[in-house]
This record gives structure tokens, sequence and C-alpha cells, in this order.
């Protein structure tokens, strides 16, 4: 059978519960979903949006892309939710640091995917993209992706370390964002010269609709693995729904 992928369809994958161990002692809830036959050629590292704000492991975007991701594009994602942030998987221990004591919760998971993972680009949402300006740097990333960047947490200098390291810099900016829109962002990521910063016509900073999520996931499979793309709209083989599933708590 035939289906249109909707916003609620859940493609097959293996789905791992895993926790993350930071170098202070605490314990992180995150989930690894794999394409279910066949390794994975890419690894999307997910950092989420604001948890003081309701930003999640399960955050839309990232939660629909570990549904679709593994068994349409071959890639890895892996999701988790930094200190003090509750999904529901479950709780990760500790408490909301304001991006700095997170500088170790993006390490342990840098560090949990160069163990296997392969091709790891980290995939930051909103706060998740100060994260991934501050702390990406790391052995065995190969790049950034960031949504709806609002470049509050992070600083001048963390856009001028990207510049001089040279890894590939992405960032999708909607057209209708709450703190940062594409005529100000161009400007603000002159600073590093092989940025591409892109502009979503008609998007908002939560990336809200079928066709946002479709672009912002589009835009990651042309950067993580390019022969994927575009995604398709379609599935034929086994398909799950969103409240079809069980939860699996860490």
């Amino acid at each position: 059978m035939t289906i249109t992928i909707r916003a609620n369809t859940v493609l097959p994958a293996r789905r791992i519960p895993i926790t993350l161990e930071t170098s202070d002692g605490l314990r992180l809830v995150g989930e690894l979903a794999l394409p279910l036959e066949k390794p994975p050629v890419a690894t999307m590292l997910c950092l989420h949006p604001l948890p003081t704000h309701g930003g999640m492991m399960d955050s839309h975007v990232f939660r629909k892309a570990a549904w679709r991701l593994p068994a349409l594009a071959d890639i890895a994602v892996l999701r988790f939710n930094t200190r003090g942030t509750e999904s529901a998987a479950g709780k990760s221990e500790g408490e909301f640091g304001n991006g700095l004591t997170e500088s170790a919760d993006v390490a342990a998971a840098i560090e949990y995917a160069n163990q296997a993972l392969p091709n790891i680009w980290i995939v930051g949402w909103s706060f998740g993209t100060d994260l991934a300006l501050r702390y990406g740097l790391k052995d065995g990333v190969k790049g950034a992706i960031l949504l709806s960047p609002p470049l509050r947490f992070s600083e001048p200098a963390d856009l001028a370390n990207w510049a001089t390291d040279t890894r590939p810099l992405v960032a999708l900016i909607p057209e209708f964002d709450d703190y940062l829109r594409p005529t100000e962002a161009i400007e603000r990521f002159s600073a590093v010269p092989q940025a591409e910063v892109i502009p979503v016509e008609g998007a908002k900073h939560l990336w809200v609709g079928e066709p946002s999520v479709a672009r912002v996931l589009n835009e990651i499979v042309e950067r993580l693995n390019p022969k994927a793309s575009p995604l398709p709209t379609e599935w034929q083989g086994e398909f799950s729904e969103w409240r079809d599933l069980p939860v699996i708590k860490n």
C-alpha cells in the first residue's frame, strides 16, 4: 500500500533509548533512530529549542526527522534532552544552565556519536543554534545547520571561531522570524565567509506546517545525503501513526 506521508506518519526505524553521561556527572535522556536494515550514511545530532519555553528532544521538527529520515535518507537521528529538560521519554538530570553548563551536554552527545556513527552534522534549532555555534567545533563534526538562529546566547567570538575553522555552516532563516530575519541574518553571518544563509519565504520561527517541515528536512538531507534528495512525499510499506507508538522511557 502506498500512502502520503503526513504530519503524524512514523516510518520504520530502529529506535534505541540512550543515556548520555556528562563530564560533570549528569545523565541525559535521549533516543537514537537508525535505518532499519542498513548502516546509516550520516548522522543528524539534534540540539533542541529553549527548554524554558517548551523546547525538548520531541520538538516537532526533530521528532519528524526521527520518524522519517532513517527510512527515507539512511540518516541516523540522535535526539536528547539537555540538562533539566523533560519529554515523554523522561527528564534529564540537572538544571537549565543558560547556555553555559550545556557545553558538557553537547560534548557528551558528540562523544557518543563519535563512538560508532558516521558523518556527524549538528542541527540546532533556536536555542540549540547557540549551543551549536558555541560548542559544536569538536572532532568528528562535519558541519552545522542552524534553524531559526536568534544569536542570543552566542557571541561574535563564536562566529569568528567558525570563520577560522572553515567547516560548513548553513543557516535557515524564516521570513517572519521573531528574532532574526533574513536581512539582518545575512549581515550578522557575513563574519563567517563559508556561511550559507538561506531565507525561507513564508516561514516562521517555529516552522509550523507541513510545507515548512518538508523544506527543513530537505535542506538537511541535501547536506547529509544528497543522493536521497529531494525526499519523497509518499511511502510504500509498513508505517505507524504517532498515537499508536508506545512511549519508551529511559
